[in-house]
């Protein structure tokens, strides 16, 4: 732990040997990965293939076939054996898009900021419709617009104020930001509440996508929820065989959004024109993890496994969501193996597809080799997919979950490591805070037992396996980055990614060369009813 006076820093210092002496550290180990990942690293040329070359990578896509087939061949390049591309699925069609032009054509010409959602279909050229402002939050919205939205553009989000920065746009995590991580805070319990809100979103999407064809609109438009020209966006459409993918389905720039908005409530006509390429892939429905190792030695079946979700959403390249981790993940075991290291322990690298989707590639993985459950039996989440299904119980481990000591995952932007969450794995913390000590000069050194979500390591935690994510540096991540059309390699920070990669390779190495397995929180069990509050229990966890 980190202490904030000179004295108890003076302390730390002579009293080091003895604090760690029960978790040893390869001090010339740590020298020679920080050389090789400092003076020889490849982490940014990784990066600007998998972005500037390749370009985005929404799974399904062509794009993402390419980084699978790329980031194994690299893998193989450098030595790593066992590799392969693991099948998973059906993920579902794959889809992407080569052209979106839109246009104001009334009451002047303009070209409009807006990209086209994925999965929706393309515009087979250009069309033109008149802007029409309508709200569509629940089914029970559709009824009044029955016979009214023929060759309609379709404007459904509330305008929203562009209201001045009250933050930085770029960040990092401050000394009492990171000393507030390191006091344990209790989970929420907001899980629930969000898989509903998924589940009703995807219900009005369905619905929607049938009626809108049915009526004949001509396009959707939504407001991107980041400010100055940067669009945010995700998904819309089905990639579900035999579902309706709906009409043209675009986010647009808020600054734009509000502008039309404004002139339609001066009772304004608005002429909107599209011209939206776009395809769907559906030649393979299922999905592919990439895989490869360094074979262990002496306890050559225990695995210390490594990743990052090699998929991205479409607006930018995929930079910094999730290139970076791709890129930081794949370096960690490059150097590793220019080092000529010989783990105890296999190490394993995994590059998941899926994840933008709820963590599928993922998901799939610890299905396939550590632990299953059962499905919900729930008869009206039968139609929904298995991401948004009430989860089953009890969790049956298979052979391999004893088998694996660690999974640590890299997910959060392009900012360096700052420490990492234990999530709630008391028992590792000492653990962690020794293999944190070389890098104090790299501004590493916070350990937590607080959760964090989100990312793959949260397929592993649930279902019992020591799984970690690391804290990061937000720089411009979630105020720029995410998700957007800048997720681009500019904003990637070659210093931070250095450093990511010489502690992910030194925790790596730790973890295959420890005498025993990382410490395990026990396997979760379904919980039990509150007294008196049994029914309202069983609804929460089926």
């Amino acid at each position: 732990m980190r202490r904030s006076t000179s004295l108890l820093a003076g302390m730390l210092v002579l009293l080091a040997p003895a604090l760690w002496a029960e978790e040893p550290v390869d001090w010339e180990m740590v020298n020679r990965i920080r050389d090789e990942g400092i003076q020889r690293s490849q982490v940014m040329d990784t990066l600007q293939h998998l972005t500037d070359r390749i370009g985005p990578r929404l799974t399904g896509s062509p794009a993402l076939v390419e980084a699978n087939e790329w980031t194994l061949e690299k893998l193989r390049e450098w030595g790593l054996e066992e590799g392969r591309l693991e099948e998973w699925g059906p993920f579902g069609r794959g889809w992407s898009f080569t052209r979106a032009a839109v246009n104001m054509i009334h009451p002047r010409q303009t070209p409009l900021m807006a990209l086209p959602k994925a999965w929706t279909p393309g515009t087979d050229g250009p069309i033109r419709g008149q802007a029409m402002r309508v709200t569509l939050e629940e089914e029970g919205d559709l009824d009044q617009y029955r016979g009214g939205l023929q060759g309609k553009v379709l404007f459904v989000s509330e305008s929203r104020e562009i209201a001045p920065a009250d933050q930085a746009e770029f960040a990092r995590l401050s000394q009492e930001e990171l000393e507030e991580m390191e006091i344990f805070s209790f989970p929420s319990g907001h899980a629930d509440e969000w898989l509903g809100k998924a589940r009703e979103r995807l219900k009005l999407r369905r619905a929607l996508n049938e009626f809108l064809i049915k009526e004949g609109a001509a396009a959707v438009v939504d407001i991107s929820s980041r400010d100055g020209g940067i669009l945010r966006l995700g998904s819309a459409g089905s990639r579900e065989p035999g579902e309706s993918v709906g009409v043209p389905t675009i986010t647009m720039a808020a600054e734009h959004y509000n502008w039309i908005l404004r002139l339609l409530d001066e009772d304004q006509e608005v002429e909107i024109e599209l011209d939206i390429e776009a395809r769907f892939h559906d030649a393979d429905l299922m999905a592919y993890n990439t895989i490869a190792e360094i074979p262990g030695t002496d306890k050559a079946d225990e695995v210390v496994l490594l990743g990052a979700h090699l998929d991205s959403w479409h607006p930018g390249t995929g930079s910094n969501d999730n290139g970076t981790g791709t890129a930081v993940v794949m370096e960690a075991v490059r150097i590793l193996q220019a080092l000529g290291v010989e783990p105890r322990r296999t190490l394993r690298v995994a590059l998941w597809a899926g994840e933008e989707q709820g963590l599928l590639g993922a998901r799939a993985h610890v299905e396939r080799h550590y632990a299953s459950r059962p499905d919900s039996e729930i008869p009206e989440e039968q139609d929904f997919p298995a991401h948004l299904r009430t989860l089953g119980w009890p969790i049956t481990p298979k052979p391999d979950h004893d088998k694996l000591s660690g999974y640590f995952n890299f997910d959060n932007g392009s900012g360096k490591i700052r420490g990492i969450y234990t999530q709630g794995n008391a028992a590792v913390a000492q653990v962690f805070e020794a293999w944190l000590e070389p890098f104090r000069d790299m501004g590493a050194d916070t350990v937590t037992n607080r959760n964090t979500g989100g990312t793959d390591h949260i397929a592993f935690d649930a279902v019992g396996l020591p799984g970690f994510q690391f804290i990061q540096d937000d720089l411009d991540y979630y105020t720029r980055t995410h998700h957007s059309n800048l997720d681009v390699f500019d904003h990637a920070r070659r210093e931070d990614l250095v450093q990511a990669s010489i502690i992910m390779a030194s925790f790596a190495y730790h973890a295959a060369m420890r005498d025993e397995m990382l410490p395990r929180k026990p396997i979760p069990q379904k919980p039990p009813a509150s007294e008196g509050d049994e029914e309202e229990a069983e609804k929460k966890h089926p």
